[in-house]
């Protein structure tokens, strides 16, 4: 597989030495690329295809179903709206890199919460309002965000991560310019992780190659958002392609800070001079900044051609672009009304070195 188009040589149009790309959940999200100066996307959400109303009910068919083969009846209504979604972002992309996380987050979030949704729910999925009950409280946990999410969910239940693999090669095969996709696995904490899910994407790839009679070039990668990634870096690379770091959750576990509920106590710790700013907003450089340092040393002293940036929140904030800048990542990946706070941050972080 050749590398991604822009690799670590990338020099912005600003003249900075770090390629600004944007986070992005939907194809309608493409619709304002060119007015942020973003030079493709370093994050693409699939979750938030997932929550689409045409197709929430397979979603939850699929969440319900007793067991494999109930979930690939329900995937397989999936995939041409996967396959849609990805070819619509392929096509306005080319040329351009696109890095897609496969699906991320704890399956319950895609159930009804409240006692008022149930029947309606049920009656759309074709299922009893009570079984759907009982499947959202074993789904239920006291702490989500370090659950049964991320690659977790491609380890248990494969099927996921073959239909959204076989959607993504399908549509770039579909395509006269084929694209390079970038196939991000969410919350990898081990190699061996990384290698099971890279042995789903590679024999998707394998399957969909034969059927079409084309072959595309691909790259295969993790995000690092846990301590145990950032410290076993050298051993994920020799399976990884390319690390993009989330530091929104690898700030809230190296921490052990809930981002979502931080914002009671942070700003008398910010008074007190424990942290010098909030630490979700501006990267916490002495604490989180060095296990990303750590990680970086490590990624490409086993592959020295890895791809490195980062795509959570930070990348929208100057002082961490800085940091990151300094720390030779090839990429920043922002919001999209925040790629030109990025764009300027990242050409002064350069002029400055």
């Amino acid at each position: 597989m050749k590398a991604s188009p822009l690799g670590p040589a990338a020099i912005t149009r600003d003249g900075a030495k770090i390629t600004l790309l944007m986070n992005a959940g939907l194809a309608v999200d493409l619709d304002i690329l060119n007015d942020t100066g973003a030079e493709g996307i370093g994050l693409c959400r699939t979750e938030h295809m997932f929550f689409d109303a045409a197709r929430i009910t397979a979603v939850r068919q699929m969440i319900l179903a007793e067991d494999e083969a109930g979930r690939r009846v329900a995937l397989a209504k999936l995939l041409p709206e996967q396959r849609e979604d990805f070819r619509q972002i392929f096509e306005v992309m080319a040329g351009l890199p696109v890095t897609i996380r496969l699906l991320d987050p704890p399956l319950h979030e895609f159930l009804p919460h409240e006692e008022s949704e149930f029947a309606e729910v049920a009656e759309a999925a074709g299922v009893d309002a009570e079984k759907l009950k009982r499947r959202a409280a074993e789904l239920f946990e006291f702490n989500p965000m370090l659950g049964h999410r991320g690659c977790r969910l491609g380890v248990t239940y494969p099927e996921i991560y073959e239909m959204q693999a076989r959607a993504i090669f399908e549509a770039a095969c579909a395509l006269e310019t084929a694209p390079v996709p970038e196939i991000m696995i969410p919350l990898v904490a081990t190699k061996r992780e990384l290698e099971l899910m890279k042995d789903v994407v590679d024999r998707t790839a394998e399957a969909v190659f034969a059927e079409q009679g084309k072959r595309i070039d691909y790259l295969v990668g993790t995000m690092i958002e846990l301590p145990r990634a950032a410290l076993k870096a050298g051993e994920i690379a020799q399976v990884g392609a390319f690390f993009s770091f989330g530091t929104n959750d690898l700030t809230q576990t190296t921490l052990g800070v809930s981002r979502d509920d931080a914002s009671r106590f942070l700003t008398t710790y910010v008074d007190k001079g424990i942290y010098p700013q909030d630490p979700f907003v501006s990267l916490d450089v002495e604490g989180v900044g060095e296990l990303i340092s750590l990680a970086v040393e490590r990624g490409r002293a086993t592959r020295p051609d890895i791809k490195l940036g980062i795509c959570g929140e930070h990348g929208g904030d100057p002082k961490s672009i800085a940091f990151c800048e300094t720390t030779g990542l090839d990429y920043v990946s922002a919001s999209p009304y925040r790629v030109p706070i990025a764009r300027l941050a990242a050409a002064q972080a350069a002029l400055q070195r």
